[in-house]
């Protein structure tokens, strides 16, 4: 518009930018993203797990003090420049201005009179920050590559917001100046404004809300701000280090929480400490087993399809809680499934399926760390190789990069499925013993679903459709069959230099009423 942008940073009390260290800060960001990535707390205790949270972000936002891009004057100066930026771009302006009406705060003044049903507004396309101008944006590379994002179109259109902002040449700097800096959302409050909410029945979508928002800002600022930036104002990519490197050391960069799979398949190498790294699994519910219609109905209001791709975890706990969830809606019994349909407190009993302290049974969870434990166990069978054979390949000094590489993912895989087994076997242990002795199954009161993996649809689907009464009379049920170890082949083999994540996909099993082994492939 011909004028001077009047983006600036803003400054700490000293008068300088705040000096922030990358190290530090990612310690930071880790430690929250973890805190709200784990399981839901237990009932009575989220106002703990919120101040928790609440603490990190505290000691966040304190670090980057100083850091904020903000714009010089009050939103009243930029309304003119809005108002004139909508009118050079088709908008309709001529029958409203903006004004403050004190404590409903800014709104549209009608300027003339304005009929009933009459069309008085309009905005045309060109001027709406979309998730379609976000993929024409800086963002379409990472939009095209990252799930979240495509699953959660408001986190795109935020951090579409968030470049804009940040560009003195943004088309959209008008509208953007007129933004307010602040809201009056519970997400704004202070901690003691939100314990007034305490014993409403807002609270718990308050929390969650924090809670939600804080992880999807740390996963996002690991994403894109933790080694590699782009400068804006000095239009160039900047990359820091994260701790000392002496003269000569390799210097690395993050690439973000890959699996080894992916680093090999993508990135060309294999990381031996990798934290992240995961073994993809495909489980589902046969649609001729005939309680099919019940359990694809439980996991659908937990938000869980009927057959899914999941992932044992290399650390020590190889299960998510999403895995968890379907896992228990598998091995369930009938009379359990119509507990959790049409008993008491079906809403709370779903949203606590992920949440490990919270069992069906202890017959349930007998039968489902029995079947992750022979699941594995199969899955290792499925290689051509045991890991102590690997182990010694890999001691060959002639053996070609590449091959390296693929024996050392291999053995990876294999140690994620051996302790996958190893859990399970551990687990189930327990809760024989539970069982034997007569233990109480721990009460559940209200939970919450953000637990699950698949939260990124911020929904929970419950579907209201009448459940069909099912004969009595059929076929040996599910669990009968997962819990038989004596059927362990699953009659497939890998090729050579075949994809090993391609090998586990195909080994996904389902069991049909006859109790007979039936292998889908992906």
């Amino acid at each position: 518009m011909g004028k001077k942008s009047r983006l600036k940073t803003q400054k700490s009390g000293s008068g300088a930018s705040t000096v922030v260290s990358p190290k530090e800060m990612l310690n930071l960001i880790s430690e929250l993203l973890q805190k709200c990535s784990g399981a839901a707390p237990s009932a009575g205790r989220e106002w703990e797990e919120y101040v928790q949270i609440r603490g990190l972000v505290e000691k966040i936002r304190k670090k980057q003090k100083g850091l904020s891009v903000m714009f010089e004057g009050s939103r009243d100066d930029y309304f003119s420049e809005l108002m004139t930026w909508a009118q050079e771009n088709g908008a309709s302006c001529d029958c409203f201005t903006v004004t403050n009406f004190g404590s409903e705060g800014y709104g549209l003044q009608a300027t003339r009179d304005i009929k009933a049903e009459e069309l008085f507004l309009w905005v045309p396309r060109k001027m709406l920050m979309t998730v379609e101008s976000a993929q024409n944006s800086v963002l379409g590379p990472l939009h095209s590559q990252d799930r979240i994002m495509q699953a959660m179109g408001n986190v795109t259109l935020a951090l579409h917001l968030l470049c804009e902002r940040a560009s003195s040449s943004s088309s959209w700097l008008p509208y953007i100046r007129s933004l307010p800096q602040e809201y009056d959302t519970p997400l704004y409050y202070q901690q003691d404004d939100v314990e007034l909410l305490l014993g409403t029945q807002a609270v718990q979508d308050v929390l969650s809300q924090y809670k939600n928002t804080a992880r999807q800002y740390a996963y996002f600022y690991k994403l894109l701000q933790i080694t590699t930036g782009y400068n804006l104002e000095d239009d160039r990519c900047e990359c820091v280090a994260l701790r000392d490197y002496k003269e000569s050391e390799q210097i690395y960069i993050f690439y973000g929480t890959r699996s080894n799979t992916e680093f090999v398949v993508h990135n060309g190498f294999f990381f031996p400490d990798n934290a992240h790294d995961r073994v993809k699994i495909k489980l589902g519910v046969s649609k001729s087993e005939r309680l099919y219609a019940m359990k694809a109905e439980v996991l659908a209001r937990a938000g869980i399809p009927a057959s899914c791709v999941f992932a044992l975890h290399c650390n020590d706990s190889p299960i998510s809680a999403q895995l968890l969830a379907f896992l228990r809606v598998f091995c369930m019994t009938e009379e359990e499934l119509k507990d959790y349909l049409l008993g008491d407190h079906t809403i709370n009993k779903i949203f606590t399926l992920g949440n490990g302290e919270f069992p069906v049974s202890w017959e349930n969870e007998i039968k489902l760390w029995t079947f992750l434990e022979n699941r594995a166990a199969l899955l290792l069978k499925t290689y051509r190789t045991t890991s102590e054979e690997d182990r010694s390949l890999l001691e060959k000094p002639d053996l070609s990069l590449h091959s390296r590489l693929a024996i050392q993912l291999r053995l990876a895989e294999k140690q994620i499925l051996e302790k996958a087994s190893t859990s399970g076997a551990d687990k189930r242990l327990y809760f024989q013993k539970k069982l034997e002795d007569g233990a109480a199954l721990p009460r559940f009161q209200e939970s919450d679903i953000s637990f699950l993996e698949n939260d990124t649809d911020a929904k929970l689907p419950i579907l209201l459709g009448r459940l069909e009464e099912e004969e009595e009379s059929g076929g040996v049920q599910a669990e009968e069959y997962l819990l038989n170890g004596e059927k362990a082949s699953c009659g497939m083999g890998a090729e050579p230099g075949g994809d090993a994540v391609s090998r586990q996909d195909a080994g996904s099993e389902s069991s049909d009423a006859s109790g007979s082994s039936k292998v889908t492939t992906s």
